[in-house]
C-alpha cells in the first residue's frame, strides 16, 4: 500500500463528496480510488467514510484525520519546493477561473508577459460568470468580485474596482438623460439587470444623500460580455467596473451618468483552497495577477 496515494485519494473524496469526482480529478478509475480508501481504512482500523448510494459522508474519525492529513500533505509539498535541488522554475498545470469580461479585457491580453516569465506553466482558463466550486470542479484558484462567502476558502483581497453608471447615446436620445438616480424609476427608463444580483448592490452617495436603486428592466443577463453589449446597443442603463467601460467612453459608445455621485467600489479577491497554495505555480500566479489587478483597481494591497 502506498500510504501517500491513499491519503491523497481520501482527501479528494472528502473535498468532492464523491468517489467518481475524486477519481476524475486524480486521473484514476473509481475502482482504484475505492481500493485506496479501503486499504487506508484497513491500515488505520477505523471507518473514515460512510457510503450510501447517493452520497459520501465523512465520519467523526475521518473528519479529524482529514484535518491532519491536509496539513501533512501541504507541509510535504512546501518542503519539496524549498529544497535547493528543486527546480527554481515553476512548472505544471494550473487551473484558474475568472469572470468572462475580466478574461477578455485584462487577463488574456497580459498572458504573453506571464508565459514569458513562467514558460513551464500550462494554464487551463475558465472564463465565465458562473460560480465554480473549486474542489468539485478541480480549480486551483478563482478571481471574484464581491465578498467570498465560502468559509473553506482562503480569500486574498487584491483590489477594489471603481464602478460607474453608463448608457449608450442611442438610449439617452430615446429616453432622456437622467440627472438624479431616482429618475431611473420613471416609466421611460430601463436598466439591464445582471442575473446573479437580486438587486443593484452598490449604493450611490452625494452631499450626505444615499441612494440604492434597482430600477425597471426588460432584460436580464447572466454573462458580463453580453451585459455590456446590451448596454452598447441601447437596451438600458448599466452599472460597470471602470475597466469594462473605459474604451467605450473614449470611443463615445457609452456615456457616464451621475458624474457628481460616488458609488461603492467592488472588492476583488483571489480565492483558493488552503491545500492548493503549496504549489509553486499557484503562488507565482497569485503574485503576478495581484500586480496585474492593481493596474485596474482603485487600490490594492
Amino acid at each position: 500500500m502506498d500510504r501517500l496515494d491513499c491519503m491523497k485519494a481520501f482527501v479528494r473524496v472528502v473535498e468532492t463528496g464523491s468517489f467518481t469526482k475524486a477519481a476524475d480529478t486524480l486521473g484514476l478509475s473509481r475502482t482504484t480510488v475505492t481500493q485506496l480508501i479501503q486499504q487506508l481504512e484497513a491500515h488505520l482500523r477505523i471507518k473514515l467514510l460512510n457510503r450510501t448510494t447517493r452520497k459520501v459522508n465523512v465520519t467523526n474519525d475521518g473528519a479529524a484525520y482529514y484535518e491532519r492529513v491536509v496539513r501533512l500533505l501541504t507541509e510535504l509539498s512546501e518542503i519539496e519546493n524549498s529544497l535547493p535541488s528543486a527546480s527554481s522554475a515553476p512548472r505544471g498545470l494550473l487551473r484558474v477561473d475568472v469572470p468572462s469580461p475580466f478574461a477578455n479585457i485584462v487577463l488574456v491580453p497580459a498572458l504573453p508577459d506571464f508565459f514569458a516569465q513562467f514558460p513551464g506553466i500550462q494554464l487551463e482558463l475558465g472564463a465565465s460568470d458562473r460560480k465554480v466550486d473549486l474542489i468539485s470542479d478541480n480549480v486551483d484558484c478563482v478571481v471574484r468580485g464581491g465578498e467570498i462567502t465560502e468559509g473553506a476558502l482562503i480569500a486574498r483581497h487584491v483590489g477594489d474596482l471603481q464602478l460607474g453608471v453608463y448608457a449608450a447615446p442611442s438610449y439617452l436620445k430615446r429616453s432622456g438623460t437622467p440627472l438624479h438616480p431616482h429618475e431611473l424609476r420613471e416609466s421611460e427608463h430601463r436598466i439591464v439587470r445582471y442575473r446573479w444580483a437580486n438587486e443593484i448592490p452598490y449604493a450611490m452617495y452625494k452631499d450626505g444623500e444615499r441612494v440604492r436603486l434597482q430600477g425597471r428592466s426588460m432584460l436580464e443577463i447572466d454573462d458580463g460580455n453580453a451585459y455590456l453589449t446590451a448596454g452598447l446597443v441601447g437596451l438600458g442603463v448599466l452599472w460597470l467596473p471602470e475597466y469594462m467601460a473605459k474604451s467605450h467612453i473614449e470611443s463615445g459608445a457609452l456615456v457616464q451618468l451621475f458624474l457628481d455621485w460616488q458609488l461603492d467600489s467592488m472588492p476583488l479577491y483571489v480565492a483558493y483552497a488552503p491545500n492548493r497554495y503549496a504549489s509553486k505555480q499557484l503562488r507565482v500566479f497569485i503574485e503576478w495577477i495581484t500586480q496585474l489587478i492593481a493596474q485596474h483597481a482603485t487600490s490594492a494591497p
